[in-house]
């Protein structure tokens, strides 16, 4: 039925529940587990700021994917020790909903999940727009989790 999910994720607690959810359907069903997070890009000014605060022997650590790149290491090591065996992660920089449709259709997935609600970047913001987007636009099913 679902040889492949992909669950959108920002690391906030509702989109845990959403990726909780994920897990458990990929695992019941022997799918692979797709998982799609977005970074911002970071400014010139605000690297320059960043990197001030940091020792001069710890400057080339700061790096605008590195906070969601570990996040999704975390999210894929989580959903491996929760059964699924195969996992892959997406870094994408830019709009949340693009991000996940664009990376639904390279790969060809049966199924999309999303949180109706979270996080994204480093503040909250609704996310309606987002499954909204999704559900009108993905090229495959659609399962919208109820997070709050």
């Amino acid at each position: 039925m679902f040889g492949s999910v992909l669950i959108g994720t920002d690391g906030s607690e509702t989109a845990k529940r959403a990726v909780h959810d994920a897990v458990a359907l990929a695992k019941a069903v022997g799918a692979k587990l797709l998982v799609v997070s977005v970074y911002e890009p970071v400014s010139d000014v605000r690297l320059r700021e960043e990197r001030k605060d940091l020792a001069e022997d710890r400057e080339w650590v700061f790096n605008a994917r590195d906070e969601v790149l570990e996040m999704l290491e975390q999210t894929a090591s989580d959903a491996r020790s929760g059964g699924v065996s195969e996992v892959e992660t997406f870094a994408r920089q830019g709009d949340p909903a693009d991000a996940i449709l664009d990376v639904a259709e390279e790969q060809g997935v049966d199924l999309i999940i999303v949180g109706n609600r979270g996080m994204t970047g480093t503040r909250r913001f609704l996310l309606g727009s987002v499954p909204n987007k999704i559900s009108h636009n993905a090229p495959c099913s659609v399962l919208i989790v109820k997070t709050t």
